[in-house]
């Protein structure tokens, strides 16, 4: 007997078992004969998550390979994830997070009504990963400190953070950051047949009491002091694709889920689900959190010069800072792609401002009856003149890309636009930032007097060592360097930059073709670049239908500018294409 099972299209996701009933000469038998999954289709023009073109469903359901974003903006970093959503148990790992997370709906999980529904669903996977109260995923660490789990940067892979909540009575698993958050959700998201991406939004605001602005504070040295407001150099965050009944859409679109809880002045919360077209036209009374995705886009930056813990002077207000860049990995490529313009309107065209309107009236209730005019001015009077108007030009450019261990190397550019000379005296410093925008130790200071003729323009050479910030980089590969003007000489200017400092190479060299359930060997090199020894040193090593679980490697002690090489054997088990990650870490990183 051949059977076939067609689910409509509005039927609820999960497991099913399939029983059989008999009836013959009065007698009745049943039989099971097994269970079988039923998920969402976006093959399927009915089903709600339906993308219509194939090169997009095999990037965004089918590909267990990503690649996650990271640095500034002006430097980005990469680095591989495996999503690992074809893993055995990882299907049953994301129905559970759906059983734990049905009181998310207050009511009762006994009929899975919910279920039906993707805009539900991502909203249960969103809450579980990192809000629940006792069972989340992930948790992030408090005041950056992982003493007692597993450094955050340190994972590759969605699978070994599903697996071990799973088997850990679904307790969250420590430690984790936005990037791995994010990574996991998209995970769960694509198992369950919803097409899912990771975005990275570089100079991403945290801010606690305006929503429109975000305020950094610093002492008259150049040193970031610690405020309310965060100012993150990147955050990544999760977009689902699915058509949403409950705003009325016909047809599919991508909608924005954060699944990191972010401080809001009223708690921390996740975000989402946000139709993303409605952040760019302002419209935040059509979805969940839309005046918080959209404040995370489009919010002013503005620099407090502190002198002496009390008096506090404005001198730097940027409209663009925020939300600088949002990109994520391109379809079919290793390379990424830049989505800023579906997230906000080039600055200053008629269409931003119109949606920066319509925000304003709905994050500013006073302002809800206001004037286009009424509105601009509002906005002007937070703006201030841009650093050329003092007579001044000045930028830092780096003149190297530093790896750990080498030199900082900058010029710092400056250009007197006045037919007068000008004589200042300009204070500098650098500080490590971790990627939330947390100020860590200044390390570095010195002060130096300029003196610039008539339209000159001058280059000064920079340098910072290694033996200055090795000690302090840890983990956190991001430093700030400002030079702030010393406010006795009058207008207060500032320059700054942040810098990646980039991590060394492990170098992956296959020695046999890869062929399945046939032993493989690879060869797995990693030089110390430092003038010192790196201790307690680790590989981890994983990779989807290659490895069951990942493989960790003690290498104990690397002396200066020694090379470790290792030899591994892996049997691969699952026909395809597959990434072999590895990753390195040692008391310094």
């Amino acid at each position: 007997i051949s059977i076939s099972v067609f689910p409509p299209s509005n039927v609820c996701i999960g497991r099913y078992i399939l029983n059989m009933q008999i009836t013959s000469c009065g007698h009745t038998y049943q039989r099971c004969l097994g269970d079988f999954y039923v998920l969402f289709n976006p093959w399927c023009a009915d089903d709600p998550v339906y993308m219509d073109n194939q090169t997009h469903r095999e990037e965004y359901v089918l590909n267990e390979h990503g690649i996650l974003y990271e640095g500034v903006h002006k430097h980005i970093t990469s680095r591989p994830w495996h999503f690992g959503q074809f893993e055995e148990g990882i299907l049953d790992i994301c129905l559970k997070i759906l059983d734990m997370g049905a009181s998310y709906h207050h009511g009762s999980d006994r009929d899975h009504c919910w279920r039906n529904d993707p805009v539900h669903v991502c909203m249960v996977v969103n809450h579980m990963i990192s809000s629940h109260t006792t069972n989340s995923i992930m948790k992030i660490p408090e005041n950056n400190d992982y003493l007692k789990g597993t450094k955050p940067f340190s994972w590759n892979g969605s699978v070994p953070i599903l697996q071990q909540w799973y088997s850990g009575r679904c307790r969250p698993v420590r430690y984790g950051y936005c990037g791995s958050l994010a990574s996991v959700m998209c995970t769960v998201m694509r198992c369950l047949g919803v097409p899912s991406r990771v975005v990275t939004n570089f100079c991403f605001p945290c801010a606690i009491e305006n929503p429109l602005g975000i305020n950094e504070i610093f002492d008259c040295t150049g040193k970031n002091l610690c405020g309310k407001d965060k100012l993150w150099r990147y955050h990544c965050w999760n977009e689902s694709w699915m058509a949403r009944r409950d705003i009325n859409q016909c047809c599919g679109d991508w909608q924005c889920l954060d699944p990191t809880p972010l401080e809001t002045g009223r708690g921390s919360s996740c975000s989402g689900p946000t139709w993303v077209r409605s952040i760019r036209e302002g419209e935040l009374d059509l979805d969940y959190d839309g005046h918080h995705m959209f404040s995370r886009v489009n919010s002013n930056y503005v620099g407090w010069l502190s002198q002496n813990n009390a008096k506090r002077t404005k001198f730097f207000c940027d409209t663009w800072t925020c939300g600088q860049r949002l990109i994520t990995k391109s379809v079919g490529s290793e390379q990424f792609e830049d989505i800023t313009g579906a997230y906000k309107y080039e600055l200053g065209s008629v269409k931003n401002k119109e949606a920066c309107y319509r925000a304003y009236r709905r994050i500013h209730p006073g302002y809800c009856n206001a004037s286009n005019c009424h509105i601009e001015r509002e906005l002007s009077s937070l703006k201030n003149p841009f650093l050329s108007d003092s007579g001044i030009n000045m930028r830092l450019k780096m003149a190297n890309c530093p790896m750990y261990g080498e030199d900082v190397q900058l010029h710092w550019l400056l250009e007197n636009l006045r037919n007068e000379n000008k004589t200042l005296k300009f204070n500098l410093c650098a500080q490590i930032i971790t990627y939330s925008g947390c100020p860590m130790d200044q390390f570095w200071k010195d002060s130096v007097n300029i003196t610039l003729g008539p339209r000159e323009v001058k280059k000064i050479p920079l340098c910072i060592s290694y033996s200055q910030y090795g000690p302090y980089l840890c983990d956190h590969n991001i430093m700030k360097v400002v030079a702030v003007s010393d406010p006795e000489c009058g207008e207060v200017l500032m320059v700054s930059r942040d810098i990646v400092v980039n991590r060394p190479p492990v170098i992956v060299k296959l020695l046999s073709q890869p062929r399945l359930k046939v032993p493989c060997t690879a060869e797995i090199s990693f030089c110390n670049p430092l003038q010192e020894d790196m201790k307690n040193c680790v590989m981890t090593l994983e990779g989807c239908g290659l490895f069951k679980e990942p493989m960790t490697i003690d290498l104990g002690t690397l002396a200066a500018n020694q090379q470790a090489r290792t030899i591994v054997e892996f049997t691969p088990y699952r026909l395809g294409s597959h990434r072999l990650l590895a990753n390195f870490g040692c008391h310094k990183f």
